[in-house]
């Protein structure tokens, strides 16, 4: 019984040790002004809060799960925003759109991952958080390959010679 006792007692205080220091890195990365180390901040981030949406998950919280992912979502937002406005060209700087790129991903199979075991009810918040990261994933790669990103006039196929 001391056993069980004692299990829950580090469950709950890896729980709290675990929220603040998700609200410490919340609070560290609002205050960073610089786009690189707001993408390093969030990077940090996103594994906390990927973490804190698992527990609430395995413990049937849902509600809980779709604001992570929706807090999760408006900081790649601000990251984003604040790259494209310290950074506009990605071609000459793209370290920190490939972060940024490589998170976002990363947020997106999160999510997935999510949609995959979410009861119905809560699946229609979690879809707009996929579709709100798919569409910011898109931007980056578009930035990052603006080239290959645009539509390309289609060459007609070689005729075939005859012998």
């Amino acid at each position: 019984m001391a056993i069980l006792m004692s299990a829950a007692m580090l469950s709950c205080s890896g729980a709290l040790a675990t929220a603040d220091k998700l609200k410490e890195l919340q609070e560290q990365f609002d205050r960073e002004s610089h786009a690189g180390g707001k993408i390093k901040d969030l990077q940090k981030l996103g594994a906390l809060e990927f973490d804190a949406a698992t527990q609430a998950s395995k413990a049937g919280d849902y509600a809980a799960v779709g604001l992570i992912f929706e807090k999760y979502r408006d900081n790649v937002r601000q990251a984003f925003e604040l790259l494209k406005k310290q950074q506009p060209d990605a071609d000459r700087h793209p370290g920190g759109y490939r972060q940024l790129e490589l998170e976002v991903r990363q947020g997106i199979r999160e999510v997935e991952d999510t949609l995959l075991v979410a009861p119905e009810e809560y699946r229609p918040p979690l879809e707009i958080v996929r579709k709100d990261l798919i569409d910011t994933d898109d931007g980056l790669i578009h930035l990052l390959f603006p080239r290959r990103s645009k539509d390309v006039a289609k060459v007609p196929p070689a005729a075939e010679a005859k012998p």
